[in-house]
């Protein structure tokens, strides 16, 4: 990032940091943007696994997948953000070559749970709607867990061979500098397996999604009102409602995503004149982390009565667990 390169040893360029060039208060106030951003990040990604974990109520195939996804959420808040701003503050790496290789691991983790959180979410929306009666007998939390756990041990061992056991690892990382050599058969696999793959599949099946859940509209709209039928209709409006809803989590996420592999695609990391553009767009991926609990809170009428619950405190009540936040 801007690194004035003064010799080179063993192959590697040794660097030293460039002298700010801006005033101490604009500094001040980067680092105090960075420490309230990931301050956020972490507080509402906990209220998110809170209220997941502690509500009965909300223990649902699709909560399940939210908590999973708040999970890696909160792992960029509490590890990424913190090393990476003030990485990209200074233009230059100060935490030395462990925790370079420390911030790599967690940095894949996250990115490649989240990515596969929001596949399995987009999976569940459209079984939801397109099979509703298996959906219904098959797909337990149960089953979810299942999943997000596979998920999470898929993700561990995939990155920990990617950045490990392939010989990246011994890769020498050079003062002042944070660099993932990875190789390009190994640049391949990632970005198929974390990027193209999951990508088209969360845009071919929310595409069905929207479809599905228009035609439901349609139908209802033109039947007549049953009672005998009432409880179906309620049921697949709840189902579509809750389609719309993770469709703009989807959505955000993707707009998110979108711009930092299109980037890396696209700018060769030796072209310093866009670094900070890319440093822009990295940015912008971790910030979907922030984002994630505001959409929540927003949008979603459970997340809003279980906050009124833990702020008045009476999630410490007896049988608070079972209270009613639907």
């Amino acid at each position: 990032m801007n690194l004035t390169a003064v010799n080179q040893t063993d192959g590697c360029q040794e660097y030293f940091c460039p002298e700010r060039s801006v005033s101490l208060s604009v500094y001040v106030i980067l680092y105090v943007a960075a420490a309230a951003v990931a301050l956020l990040t972490v507080c509402g990604n906990l209220l998110v696994i809170i209220s997941v974990s502690h509500f009965k109520q909300l223990h649902t195939p699709a909560n399940i997948l939210i908590l999973s996804l708040a999970v890696s959420d909160l792992l960029v808040g509490v590890f990424v953000m913190p090393l990476h701003l003030p990485w990209v503050i200074e233009s230059c790496w100060i935490f030395g070559p462990m925790m370079c290789s420390f911030l790599k691991f967690v940095n894949f983790q996250a990115t490649s749970v989240s990515v596969h959180t929001v596949t399995l979410i987009a999976v569940d929306r459209f079984l939801a709607l397109s099979y509703p009666f298996i959906y219904s007998e098959k797909i337990s939390p149960t089953v979810i867990c299942f999943a997000t756990l596979f998920n999470w041990l898929f993700s561990l061992l995939y990155n920990f061979t990617l950045l490990f056991i392939n010989g990246n690892f011994t890769d020498v990382t050079c003062p002042g500098e944070c660099v993932y050599n990875i190789d390009e058969v190994s640049s391949f696999i990632d970005l198929l397996v974390v990027f193209l793959m999951p990508c088209t599949l969360i845009i071919i099946l929310y595409t069905h999604v929207f479809v599905i859940a228009k035609k439901h509209a349609t139908a209802i709209r033109a039947l007549q009102v049953h009672n005998s039928t009432s409880k179906n209709r309620v049921s697949d409006k709840s189902e579509r409602k809750a389609a719309m809803l993770l469709g703009i989590l989807v959505f955000v996420f993707l707009l998110c995503l979108l711009p930092y592999y299109i980037c890396s695609l696209v700018v060769s990391y030796s072209n310093a004149d866009v670094f900070y553009f890319r440093d822009l767009t990295v940015i912008s991926f971790f910030l979907n982390s922030t984002i994630n609990p505001i959409i929540y809170a927003l949008f979603y009428p459970w997340f809003q009565k279980s906050l009124k619950l833990i702020f008045t405190f009476k999630v410490f009540n007896k049988d608070s667990s079972l209270m009613n936040v639907q």
